[in-house]
């Protein structure tokens, strides 16, 4: 069943290019794809994120709930409005999702998963709590928005000046509510900014008021292309229920300090790594012309890899990618990717490429 946002009629009156993303009516761009991601880089933009889904969860085990879900640990957060990033995986370790907690207390936080895996989500959320003193409450009634460039917190608090005092103070990471609203500096872009939820009949006005204050409208498009330069996974294409975080460039997220700790996935990760030779995940910039895509086949020293996400990058002027490796392929090295019916040079990097505007390169 195709769905809606809260916002799908100001996409139209923005003359939104609409497209269907995970059964939703999204807009792609609103013209110009390079302008909204150069918008992003340079000044501010904002995207409807409303397709993706809030789920409060409350009750009296709801961290030991968190700790025994997530493959990252919930215990790390005691700062109200603190966000954690995370993993939800199956036994064998394959990626469920990747999701962001929101802690308020140990019986209240707020989790925010994918658009695309959201009622899977729920449903192995539901299932795991069985076990657990908690509820889990799914929040269609907000809207979400992200507002993100260099300029993008000061064009916030023009449009909405009141929000400052409870906003300002906000390290990465870190939400406030403030009234019904939930102000988070967060972001998929690698620039600075907001990701705010604020009740879905409110939708409209917000982001009538945002535009007023010089924020643009960005689609889709940019949003891919600003996260692939800023080094971060897109779900079912860098990693699935196939792929394990230890070879999606997610070991960061996987926290095996506490012993205690069970989480689901946990034996399958750790006999993984005893294994060794794990794949690795890195980033490609092409070296020749041509651009990099999906499922393109690179060839190194040590055999052979894909790319799982590639496209042009319109801040550095050149095609990039990201790539599951074979082992023992590192930064510095000069592989080949087949590309049609030829092999183009490519360097291997880390796998981020621009943050805060400037080239890690």
């Amino acid at each position: 069943m195709i769905q809606r946002t809260p916002l799908y009629d100001s996409h139209l009156a923005a003359h939104g290019r609409i497209v269907n993303f995970a059964d939703w009516e999204m807009p792609i761009n609103y013209g110009s794809q390079i302008e909204e991601h150069h918008a992003v880089r340079q000044d501010a933009g904002m995207f409807d994120v409303s397709h993706m889904l809030a789920i409060d969860l409350t009750g009296g085990e709801s961290q030991a709930f968190l700790r025994h879900l997530l493959a990252n640990d919930v215990a790390k957060l005691t700062v109200p409005g603190k966000a954690l990033y995370s993993c939800l995986l199956q036994e064998d370790g394959g990626v469920i999702d990747d999701l962001i907690v929101y802690f308020f207390t140990e019986t209240h936080y707020r989790i925010v998963v994918n658009a695309g895996t959201a009622e899977k989500d729920l449903g192995w959320m539901q299932l795991q709590a069985a076990d657990f003193a908690v509820n889990l409450k799914p929040r269609r009634d907000l809207a979400m928005i992200a507002v993100q460039g260099p300029q993008a917190r000061e064009r916030f608090w023009t449009a909405f000046p009141a929000s400052r005092a409870a906003s300002e103070a906000l390290v990465p990471f870190q939400a406030a509510e403030w009234n019904d609203w939930l102000i988070a500096r967060t972001g998929y872009t690698g620039e600075d900014g907001f990701e705010i939820a604020v009740p879905a009949t409110a939708a409209i006005a917000v982001w009538e008021k945002l535009v007023a204050a010089g924020i643009r409208p960005c689609g889709l498009g940019a949003r891919d292309t600003l996260r692939l330069e800023a080094g971060m996974n897109l779900y079912s294409q860098d990693m699935d229920e196939t792929q394990n975080p230890l070879e999606s460039g997610l070991a960061w997220t996987v926290d095996m300090k506490d012993a205690g700790r069970d989480f689901i996935g946990k034996s399958a990760l750790a006999g993984r790594r005893e294994q060794g030779k794990l794949q690795a995940f890195l980033g490609l910039v092409l070296l020749d012309k041509g651009v990099l895509r999906a499922h393109q086949k690179v060839v190194t020293a040590q055999g052979e890899g894909e790319i799982t996400s590639g496209s042009f990058s319109p801040t550095l002027n050149q095609s990039i990618a990201m790539a599951r490796l074979p082992g023992g392929v590192a930064p510095g090295d000069l592989v080949e990717v087949a590309v049609r019916d030829k092999l183009l040079r490519a360097k291997v990097v880390k796998p981020s490429f621009v943050r805060h505007g400037k080239s890690l390169i």
